[in-house]
């Protein structure tokens, strides 16, 4: 083995940090023997020092970049985030050579271009498995295992927070905020949810997979994204009915067309998935993400998607394989950007639909609605209709729940649009579409 020990600074001591300090400093003896050399906390990065941080004082540090330009420092592991300092503090440790672990969602959905660059000019290593899905490998996979396959597709569910509130709606018939209470009385959301429930954590982690899994950069602005405020008890009950469960996914696709031309969708919103589906049962803060690819096939990746450690397994992954780089001479995977794919807007999309709305309940109704789903070209699957009662029970009106074949985003806006100007209809209650399904 080596004798030369391998410096590591920590910037964040977070529920994450600190689960990545304590690694590193109770199992010293198992990692050396799988790196090839000791690996040494040099210091952490924190915001403030203070006493009682369950570290040693001495190595608490708020200069981060001292800490990350210093001689005995060879890999940085960042875990402070948001996107700013954490960024000043990366490139700072790229440019000095030094090589780079980060868990960093955000930044990577916005900068990996930037970063990827700097990594490869100082021909030092830049890894995120920690990024996207937690303690789940999924970016190894597709970097390395796949590397002679073609993705087609990645889909999965990508956070948390938004699947424990939905699997709380499907099991208990719980309104959206009151799923939402609950989920922050258990600590599962963020005291400002906005980030997890409208859809822009699963957009960052997308725009990750999309990038590697198709080899074009791929940023969160790329992203089509929807939240999961709108989705209500109602809708459960009739994608009860209609066999499914709700859930927030993130999918990117490969698409071709009829001349051969391929494209990128990267895309999040919440959507109707049959029960059959691998990602319907996928329930509770747990996440899934499910890889098809042309020769390997479909598989699927489970397990805990968040929490200190967990997310900490991660990293340390990565660590290991950075130090043992660094012993031996060689380098991870670099950014893979030759494809140079352009993004599909999200008008050009083709999937199935529900549609749920309240219309009077007078002779015609269907027709009229059925005549505006045929004139935009989207064909209709199922309809189901039921009487509504007012409070005193008196009759108010029908509900139509209508299921569509495949039809392109534009076609189906164009549809619920017109569907909305009718007389016959008195609101659009929701719109979600359906995944899983061909038909």
């Amino acid at each position: 083995m080596s004798e030369k020990p391998i410096g590591v600074a920590v910037l964040g001591l977070g529920n994450v940090g600190t689960e990545v300090v304590r690694i590193i400093e109770e199992s010293a003896a198992d990692l050396e023997a799988r790196i090839g050399a000791p690996l040494q906390l040099r210091g952490i990065g924190v915001r403030r020092v203070a006493k009682d941080r369950g570290v040693a004082e001495e190595l608490l540090t708020d200069d981060i970049e001292k800490l990350v330009s210093r001689d005995d420092v060879d890999i940085v592991v960042e875990l402070m985030g948001p996107v700013e300092p954490a960024r000043k503090a990366i490139m700072a440790a790229l440019e000095r050579g030094k090589s780079v672990v980060t868990a960093n969602k955000a930044l990577m959905a916005q900068s990996t271009g930037e970063l990827a660059q700097a990594a490869e000019k100082a021909r030092v290593d830049l890894y995120f498995e920690a990024a996207v899905a937690g303690a789940i490998p999924v970016i190894r996979p597709l970097t390395q295992s796949l590397a002679g396959d073609s993705v087609v597709r990645v889909a999965g569910i990508v956070n948390g927070t938004t699947n424990y509130i939905l699997s709380a709606m499907n099991d208990t018939g719980a309104s959206y905020e009151s799923a939402l209470a609950d989920a922050s009385a258990l600590g599962y959301a963020e005291a400002d949810p906005t980030a997890d429930v409208e859809g822009y954590d699963a957009a960052a982690k997308a725009a990750i997979l999309a990038s590697i899994a198709f080899h074009t950069r791929v940023t969160a602005d790329d992203v089509y994204r929807e939240g999961i405020t709108k989705v209500s008890a109602e809708d459960f009950a009739s994608a009860k009915a209609l066999g499914c469960n709700i859930k927030l996914l993130a999918i990117c696709e490969r698409l071709v067309s009829g001349k051969g031309k391929h494209r990128v969708s990267a895309r999040v919103y919440p959507a109707l998935v049959p029960l059959d589906h691998p990602l319907a049962s996928v329930n509770g803060a747990f996440n899934a993400v499910v890889v098809e690819a042309e020769a390997a096939g479909r598989l699927m990746f489970y397990g805990q998607g968040a929490g200190g450690a967990p997310t900490a397994s991660a990293v340390m992954g990565d660590v290991v394989m950075a130090a043992r780089n660094r012993v031996q001479g060689g380098r991870g995977p670099r950014e893979s950007k030759y494809a140079k794919l352009p993004i599909a807007s999200i008008g050009a999309i083709p999937t199935r639909y529900y549609v749920n709305m309240n219309v009077k309940d007078q002779p015609g109704v269907l027709s009229a609605v059925a005549a505006e789903f045929s004139r935009h070209e989207v064909s209709i699957a199922e309809v189901r209709q039921e009487g509504m009662t007012d409070p005193e029970g008196e009759p108010c009106g029908a509900r139509i729940v209508v299921v569509t074949h495949r039809a392109t985003d534009a076609a189906l806006s164009d549809t619920v649009k017109a569907l909305a100007e009718l007389d016959v209809v008195q609101d659009i209650n929701s719109v979600l579409r359906m995944e899983g399904s061909d038909s």
